[in-house]
């Protein structure tokens, strides 16, 4: 599964897509980047006068690229079977952050597979800025399923 068609099938619009590209996946882990546009929704209130970019923003690209991107890589052989997308939702995170992120800069997500078993996906991920420079990292993790959602909440 080529790098643009796992960006293709995220289920993600904008404003709320948070991946530019993807420079390298693989079974245990993935590249990608992403630049916040200065005009974003977000920085018109946080804050007033100096804008930065919410942690939870942060936090919402690194599951994006490190997670979803890599969840759809690890079930293409499912998805290739059949039309439908398996579902995904986030379960848990555990991110400490470091440095801010202004408007219009570029960061780079990495993100490593710690395992991926019964449908659960989790992943060590670090964000840095353009510098190098790492802004926050940690854990994020993730439930993958070919059922609906409400029927997995229903057990």
């Amino acid at each position: 599964m080529i790098k643009d068609k796992i960006i293709s099938l995220l289920p993600y619009a904008e404003p709320f897509l948070f991946v530019d590209d993807l420079e390298h996946i693989d079974d245990d882990g993935c590249i990608g980047s992403y630049t916040y546009p200065k005009d974003s929704f977000f920085y018109a209130g946080h804050f007033i006068g100096n804008p930065i970019t919410p942690g939870v923003i942060l936090t919402e690209t690194m599951a994006q690229i490190g997670l979803v991107c890599l969840g759809i890589y690890l079930m293409r052989e499912k998805i290739n079977e059949t039309t439908q997308l398996p579902e995904m939702a986030m379960v848990s995170t555990d991110i400490n952050y470091f440095l801010p992120v202004l408007p219009d800069e570029k960061v780079t997500v990495t993100s490593r597979k710690v395992y991926f078993r019964f449908g659960k996906l989790k992943c060590a991920v670090e964000l840095r800025n353009s510098q190098k420079a790492l802004v926050c990292k940690g854990t994020i993790s993730g439930m993958i399923s070919s059922k609906p959602l409400s029927q997995l909440q229903n057990r």
